[in-house]
């Protein structure tokens, strides 16, 4: 079974412009994200679905990036774009503001 974690990412918000690349500890808040996915066991690849090409940089050497249209009125859209373009059996749509998320409960959510 081929199982996606799928982060979509947006730099432009209106309440809190470059989210995604606020630094934590040193990181930014995305690259805890992505390094949390990547230690969930059921998730065949990790992937961040942007529209922005500063997003798209600081994440390349921590995971796939999908850059995706700029006209999606939210991530679930933006999720929706990469499974069309890459075939899988589940696509889970994992927040990128949520860096203490735990690679259990990710693995729950697969197998659910």
């Amino acid at each position: 079974m081929k199982i996606l974690g799928i982060i979509p990412a947006r730099y432009a918000s209106s309440r809190f412009p470059g989210k995604p690349l606020y630094p934590i500890a040193g990181k930014p808040l995305l690259q805890h994200v992505v390094e949390r996915c990547r230690q969930a066991r059921a998730l065949n690849e990790v992937i961040v679905a942007t529209d922005d090409m500063r997003i798209a940089e600081a994440m390349t050497n921590f995971c796939r990036v999908e850059m995706t249209s700029d006209r999606h009125p939210s991530g679930t859209d933006r999720i929706a774009e990469v499974v069309e373009r890459n075939p899988c059996d589940a696509a889970l749509n994992i927040q990128g503001d949520e860096p203490l998320i735990e690679p259990q409960v990710i693995d729950a959510v697969a197998r659910a």
